[in-house]
């Protein structure tokens, strides 16, 4: 099955605001100030947002781990 480069996107949306909220709390803990922590977070959001997609777009092109529709789902 291939997925459609529409469900990457949703997915890589989806990931990245977990992501973006974990980096932040985590900016936070470590500087103990919020600007520095949101400041850190609005980067990342770009950049992890284009290494997700351009990664998921690789996966998709290859066959590790993929059965094809037309066989059956048998469990031996």
């Amino acid at each position: 099955m291939k997925e459609k480069r529409y469900r990457s996107i949703i997915k890589t949306i989806s990931w990245r605001v977990t992501g973006t909220i974990d980096t932040f709390l985590v900016s936070y803990l470590v500087t103990g100030k919020v600007g520095i922590a949101a400041s850190i977070s609005i980067v990342e959001v770009f950049t992890k947002l284009l290494l997700y997609y351009l990664h998921e777009r690789l996966w998709n092109r290859l066959n590790v781990g993929k059965e094809s529709s037309a066989e059956p789902d048998y469990q031996i």
